[in-house]
């Protein structure tokens, strides 16, 4: 595809920005370059300003310095998961055994594999959609990626053996979803959004079960939003985990990380 003119680039970088769009010049750059024809490009800036998800235009996100490819309805990395990486790499053992709870895409698990250099690492998700987009992900990485409800799908033998397990499960109130932007809620998998009538149903059920699951010394990281960290460390607490709040405001992320007692 030819380079456009000035005139036709200020004219995406228009389009977009009505749209919406609030990085309307980094988007038409990225369209301009998925884009191997006018037609293709046309078309993906017709769906991008109809309010698909650029990620899902791109087939692929970057996360962490990384680029995880994204396949239509998954869980689109969001930049302020980072945290959880960083938190996790940091209060892990050498050669961990790591488990990556609702994983989506495979972004966090293909992260900590290149952060850490864990004895075994795997993850897993209820979505069949989204197992099948982190097999792609974690190929090569010598990663299994089980698909089912938490810990339910993983190896009987691990239990009472994970260094480490991640988790960023849904945590939006159910009352709340539809108040999200409509490139989540429109085309995200409600299951990947939806965390039950406070938002911590799912992480209440990883809290108790990780108990069960983590080594003596163990740690459990999880995202969650500022105004629930109280009510989820006192979940976990009440779990027998000893809770404990890590925040970034430039990425405005939180991690609750909750250590099974030695």
């Amino acid at each position: 595809m030819p380079p456009p003119s000035p005139t036709d680039r200020a004219a995406l970088v228009g389009r977009l920005r009505a749209a919406g769009c609030v990085y309307a010049e980094d988007e038409a750059e990225l369209l301009l370059a998925a884009a191997d024809s006018p037609a293709t490009l046309v078309d993906l800036t017709d769906r991008r300003v109809a309010g698909e998800p650029l990620e899902y235009l791109l087939g692929w996100a970057e996360f962490a310095g990384l680029r995880i490819a994204v396949d239509a309805g998954v869980f689109v990395p969001r930049a302020r998961t980072a945290l959880l990486v960083q938190v996790a790499a940091e209060v892990t053992v050498p050669a961990p055994a790591v488990v990556d709870l609702c994983c989506g895409s495979g972004a966090t698990t293909v992260a900590l594999a290149h952060r850490l250099t864990p004895r075994w690492l795997a993850a897993a998700d209820i979505d069949p959609a989204a197992v099948a987009c982190a097999r792609r992900n974690v190929g090569g990485l010598n990663v299994e990626v089980y698909e089912g409800d938490l810990f339910a799908p993983l190896p009987p033998r691990w239990r009472g053996r994970l260094d480490l397990v991640v988790c960023n499960a849904p945590y939006v109130p159910t009352g709340a979803v539809a108040l999200m932007p409509p490139e989540a809620r429109l085309h995200e998998a409600p299951v990947a959004l939806d965390g039950g009538p406070d938002g911590l149903s799912v992480l209440r059920r990883v809290g108790v079960d990780a108990a069960e699951w983590l080594t003596p010394g163990g740690h459990l990281v999880v995202e969650a939003g500022t105004t629930q960290v109280d009510a989820l460390c006192a979940a976990f607490s009440a779990a027998g985990l000893i809770p404990g709040v890590r925040h970034d405001e430039d990425l405005d992320a939180t991690a609750v990380v909750a250590q099974n007692p030695t």
